[in-house]
């Protein structure tokens, strides 16, 4: 494994890498010194996306090492023993998470001459902001204070933040959808999804709408029971017949959704931006607040789909919720494409009234 070495442990990132190798000599194929290594998560959902997206990259002519990285004791050891020698002689790395703890603990150890960044959801905008204010790397939903974890790898996630930055003899390059201030010295590249578009499509539209779910739940910042209030109120207000959930969303939810609101749950098997583009997708898809508000409408330009953001009120958050969170938030949503509809849903147990943004009936 020479050349160009990629770090991918989501399917986002891996499709985004596909992105980016494209961009690199359009309409041919990727250029073989570009290896792929998948540090391989744990949760079977993502594993089986995954393993998808491998393959599609295989057929692409990309080189892909499926790594064990969590497969218990002594995996962590292992894995950085085999991934030394390559990362040693890649004179380009392309990561697709820099908050990650493996990935930053790899950089902590090698600094490549040349790294790119590729988006793994909307935390590329919180990186970029947080590498351009110099502050340390800490994912937008968590809670600022470290914890005892925090306290014993503080001196790798400083180290790794350095080797996130531009200096002399290493450029920084961030590959993404998303809008981002590019910070001093860092190369903001466009990622326009004309692979997907390339590759798959166009494809043919259902009637009604679709909802994407969110792992907002999941993750502690919105509270669950103004999540399934809204989902149903959504399902109604625009005749949707199918949920496409997000790969971390729980069992147990997903259940609740598809009992309460009649909706088909979907567990899509690939990234979202290919299953709408290979289709059937409804002619409108209502999301909340995710990196979909910003990637759907390039994945799917000059199809007709129109895409819709539902904002999250404050009432939905948990009070455990990042006092970062509804900021954040706001900004994913404010920040989306202009064709894209802006939803308001009064909270606080009145999640019926359902709309666009500004019309009448809107919080």
């Amino acid at each position: 494994m020479t050349g160009q070495l990629a770090f991918v442990e989501s399917p986002v990132q891996l499709l985004n890498v596909l992105e980016w190798a494209h961009t690199q000599a359009p309409g041919e194929p990727p250029a073989p010194a570009l290896t792929v290594v998948v540090l391989s998560p744990t949760d079977p959902m993502s594993r089986g996306q995954l393993r998808r997206m491998a393959q599609l990259a295989r057929d692409e002519g990309l080189t892909v090492h499926w790594q064990e990285a969590r497969g218990g004791r002594g995996a962590l050891v292992r894995t950085l023993r085999q991934l030394a020698p390559p990362l040693r002689r890649a004179d380009r790395v392309v990561i697709g998470d820099p908050f990650s703890r493996y990935v930053q603990l790899l950089l902590s150890l090698f600094s490549p001459r040349h790294l790119t960044v590729v988006d793994d959801g909307t935390a590329t905008m919180e990186f970029a902001a947080q590498l351009g204010r110099g502050e340390r790397l800490v994912r937008w939903h968590r809670k600022g204070n470290l914890g005892p974890r925090e306290l014993v790898l503080a001196p790798v996630t400083s180290l790794a933040r350095r080797r996130l930055a531009p200096a002399r003899g290493r450029t920084v390059e961030i590959f993404t959808s998303l809008p981002v201030e590019a910070p001093s010295g860092v190369e903001v590249t466009e990622n326009s999804y004309a692979w997907t578009r390339a590759r798959f499509g166009p494809p043919a539209l259902t009637g009604g709408a679709d909802l994407v779910g969110t792992s907002l739940v999941e993750t502690g910042v919105v509270d669950a029971d103004h999540y399934a209030r809204v989902v149903a109120e959504l399902a109604r207000a625009h005749g949707a017949t199918r949920y496409f959930a997000h790969r971390r969303e729980s069992a147990e939810k997903l259940h609740r959704i598809a009992v309460e609101t009649g909706l088909q749950v979907v567990r899509p098997e690939l990234p979202l931006e290919l299953i709408a583009r290979r289709g059937p997708i409804g002619r409108t898809v209502v999301s909340f607040p995710s990196t979909v508000v910003h990637t759907l409408p390039l994945a799917l330009a000059g199809t007709g789909v129109k895409v819709a953001v539902i904002e999250v009120a404050p009432e939905w958050l948990r009070a455990t919720a990042s006092p970062r969170a509804q900021g954040f938030l706001s900004g994913v949503a404010g920040t989306a494409a202009h064709e894209v509809d802006r939803l308001t849903a009064r909270a606080a147990g009145a999640a019926g009234n359902v709309g666009p943004a500004g019309a009448a009936g809107a919080a």
